[in-house]
């Protein structure tokens, strides 16, 4: 919902019709925005990526921050982690479709930065 703005008496402006929840783009961003939530679901668009893997393509993410947002990630469903083998213990994590669903929104953010040089 838009908020509207009204002119009340001595041309005071008065806000109508406020959202009284997080609007959808709020939602969205809680789902894919926050630090590397965005570069790890790109990461992953290909095929399961083993973790150690993952971090360095994360290059500036330490692992503890890498294992926190795949927890979360996992969680909200964005993402499934697989145990390939536990001698040593060995990890995947495949996007899943929820997931999947976000990265035409992460493209057109891709496109944004690099025309704008951000």
């Amino acid at each position: 919902m838009k908020t509207l703005f009204e002119t009340a008496a001595k041309g005071r402006k008065r806000m109508t019709q406020t959202c009284t929840e997080p609007c959808p783009i709020e939602r969205g961003m809680r789902i894919i925005g926050g630090k590397w939530k965005g570069s790890i679901l790109w990461h992953l668009q290909d095929g399961p990526v083993r973790f150690n893997d993952l971090a360095r393509q994360l290059g500036g993410a330490s692992k503890k921050m890498v294992t926190q947002r795949l927890k979360e990630m996992e969680e909200i469903g964005l993402v499934k982690r697989e145990v390939l083998s536990t001698r040593p213990v060995a990890v995947a994590y495949e996007i899943t479709e929820f997931g999947r669903s976000s990265l035409c929104v992460l493209e057109q953010l891709k496109e944004w930065a690099e025309a704008n040089a951000l």
